[in-house]
């Protein structure tokens, strides 16, 4: 495709942007007023601890664990992002999903999508089950199986959506609707994938909308930081606590730093999708290439779903390279733009091999139910030209598979 295709063209069929995004952006929880510096740019507030107006008695801040002035910046920012009225910072993204976690009691059930990042399901298969857990993988993009999966016991249901690494989409309103019909089961959905500017977990029907900020959110590869916003305020309050009593927050700086990330939101997204669109129909195309996986490509099963409940999609990709192990590994190895790395959702492209880097932890056979094979390969489209993107892939892929299996 060529680079100069037009916005227009690539939304097309998808839901229309929500309104206002990149005012609010900007400004919700940033006005200069609020400081008697009146700075434009929120301050970092590295201060530890806040005088007290009498024994007990404190203005607004008390101690920099339970709340400061620039992590207040931050949360009031992401919460009007996903249009809820309650967000909370957290010292990285299995810091959110630990706290909610802690949600629960001994005894009580998770419903996990089997398809998720290798650290949630190390987190739940391996941590929260000692703690006393129920947890069951299931693929909750089958309505049929969400159900039987609900039992008496279930308190959480934990979607992600689309699926890391395999870019399954779930349809959050249609599991809103089940999962509420047996009584208070909180619904989480991981928002990582998307952010808060292509997706809206919330308006479709989820409890809590969490994220690792690590990624997209942040967007500079700069900090590590988890998100959760909700609209429900024992939902809030119960988290506000265990924030606090877990000590699982961020540091002011690194609030700083994601507070700025959101200004661009908007405009990095967007980009994200026209190159990675434009690299998906480019791999799709390439005889060296056995299957792709992004959801914004007609060819993808959840097709219908992703442009029913998103505004686009980001710059993740996967993909399955013909031959085997050694041709993914040359694969990678020849990249010369793209970096190596795991993580995702920076400025900058990178490529990583789930089966040996992100999702080692996962059993072997789960991984082969899961479809992560030794060929899979996964993209993080950055924000470099398209041409020189698609360039750099063309001769890795090359290099990699030098005649048509």
């Amino acid at each position: 495709m060529s680079a100069g295709y037009k916005e227009s063209d690539i939304l097309s069929g998808f839901q229309p942007p929500f309104e206002h995004f990149s005012t609010q952006a900007l400004h919700v929880g940033q006005d200069p007023g609020q400081w008697s510096s009146m700075a434009v740019v929120p301050p970092i507030s590295m201060s530890t601890t806040f005088k007290q107006i009498g024994p007990g008695k404190h203005a607004d801040f008390e101690y920099s664990r339970c709340g400061n002035p620039t992590q207040n910046c931050l949360e009031e920012a992401v919460a009007a992002l996903d249009g809820a009225k309650y967000g909370l910072a957290f010292a990285s993204g299995l810091a959110t999903a630990m706290t909610i976690a802690h949600l629960l009691k001994s005894g009580d059930g998770v419903i996990c999508m089997n398809d998720v990042y290798g650290g949630t399901n190390r987190y739940f298969s391996r941590v929260a089950s000692e703690m006393g857990l129920e947890t069951c993988f299931v693929d909750c993009t089958s309505l049929k199986c969400l159900k039987e999966a609900i039992k008496p016991n279930t308190k959480l249901v934990w979607i992600e959506t689309p699926t890391n690494p395999m870019m399954n989409v779930t349809d959050i309103k249609a599991c809103a609707e089940v999962i509420h019909e047996h009584g208070d089961i909180i619904l989480v959905v991981d928002n990582t994938f998307m952010s808060a500017y292509f997706q809206r977990p919330l308006a479709l029907g989820a409890d809590i909308c969490m994220y690792s900020a690590t990624k997209y959110m942040n967007g500079h590869s700069d900090v590590v930081m988890g998100l959760a916003s909700m609209n429900r305020e024992d939902l809030y309050q119960k988290l506000k606590f265990l924030q606090n009593a877990t000590r699982a927050v961020p540091s002011p700086f690194d609030c700083f730093l994601c507070n700025r990330g959101l200004k661009t939101l908007f405009l990095r997204m967007k980009q994200h999708f026209k190159n990675a669109l434009a690299v998906a129909q480019f791999l799709e195309a390439d005889p060296r290439v056995k299957k792709v996986f992004f959801p914004g490509l007609p060819s993808h099963p959840q097709y219908k779903v992703t442009k029913q409940q998103c505004t686009g999609t980001s710059g993740m990709i996967a993909f399955l390279i013909k031959g085997n192990l050694e041709n993914a590994k040359i694969f990678l190895e020849n990249l010369k733009m793209f970096s190596l790395a795991a993580s995702l959702g920076g400025y900058e492209s990178l490529a990583e091999h789930p089966a040996i880097m992100t999702h080692a932890s996962v059993p072997i056979e789960e991984r082969k139910a899961l479809g992560i094979s030794d060929t899979l390969i996964r993209l993080s489209i950055g924000l470099e030209d398209v041409t020189d993107i698609i360039e750099d892939l063309h001769q890795a892929l090359k290099a990699a598979v030098r005649k048509q299996i």
